[in-house]
C-alpha cells in the first residue's frame, strides 16, 4: 500500500469568524469606566474684570498644591464645607442693616456675614497641582449645600424637594402641561438661593 507524505493541514477557515465574534462578545460584555465630571460653564477665553464685592458676601475658598482646604484662611475638613456653606448663604446679614431683608433665612443674621442668598457669593480658588478628585469633592458640598438650602424651600413652597423637582422635569415620560408647571417652581426656587460660585477674580469694596 502506498503511503500518502502529505502534511496534513488543519482547517483554520472558521477561526476568524470565532475570533470576530469572541471581540464582540468583550466588548459588549466589559465594563467601561467613564471620568467624574461637573456641569460647569467654563468661563470665557477673553479676560474679564474682577467683580466688585462687599466683602461680608463672599465666602473665600482655597484648595491647594496639597489639597488642603482653606475657608477664610482656616483649614477646614472637606466634611466640615458643606454646613459651613450653607451658614453662610442662610445667615440673612441685611437684616441688621434693615435693608433687603431675607424672611426665609434661618440663619443667625450675623452683620459680618452674607447679606441675603442673592448677593451671596461662593469664591473657589484651586491650585493646579491640587488633585481632580479632591476638587470635584469640594463642588460636590457646596453643590450639596445649595441643595439643601433649595430642598427646603422646595418643602415649604411646593411640599416636594427641589432635586425631585428637577428629575421629574427631565424624565422623558413626564408630560409636557407637567414640565410647564415643575419649571415654574424650580425658577421659583432658584431665585431664593441662586447658585453663585465663581471661580473668577473677586475684588472687596467698601
Amino acid at each position: 500500500m502506498a503511503r500518502n507524505n502529505e502534511i496534513p493541514e488543519v482547517n483554520a477557515g472558521s477561526m476568524a469568524d470565532i475570533a470576530f465574534l469572541l471581540l464582540i462578545f468583550f466588548l459588549v460584555t466589559a465594563t467601561i469606566q467613564t471620568d467624574m465630571g461637573l456641569n460647569r460653564k467654563l468661563p470665557s477665553k477673553e479676560p474679564t474684570p474682577p467683580i466688585l464685592v462687599n466683602e461680608r458676601n463672599i465666602l473665600r475658598i482655597v484648595l491647594n498644591k496639597n489639597d488642603q482646604l482653606m475657608v477664610e484662611s482656616e483649614i477646614m475638613g472637606i466634611d466640615e464645607l458643606r454646613a459651613t456653606a450653607i451658614s453662610f448663604l442662610d445667615n440673612g446679614g441685611a437684616a441688621q442693616r434693615a435693608q433687603e431683608p431675607c424672611n426665609y433665612c434661618k440663619g443667625t443674621n450675623d452683620p459680618a456675614s452674607s447679606d441675603n442668598p442673592s448677593r451671596a457669593i461662593i469664591s473657589l480658588s484651586s491650585d493646579r497641582e491640587a488633585t481632580y478628585g479632591t476638587y470635584v469633592m469640594v463642588q460636590n458640598e457646596l453643590t450639596a449645600a445649595y441643595n439643601t438650602l433649595r430642598n427646603r424651600e422646595a418643602q415649604r413652597l411646593f411640599h416636594q424637594d427641589f432635586v425631585e423637582m428637577e428629575r421629574q422635569y427631565f424624565d422623558p415620560q413626564t408630560d409636557k402641561a407637567a414640565k410647564k408647571k415643575l419649571m415654574e417652581n424650580i425658577l421659583a426656587i432658584r431665585e431664593l438661593f441662586p447658585m453663585q460660585l465663581s471661580e473668577a477674580e473677586t475684588k472687596q469694596i467698601q
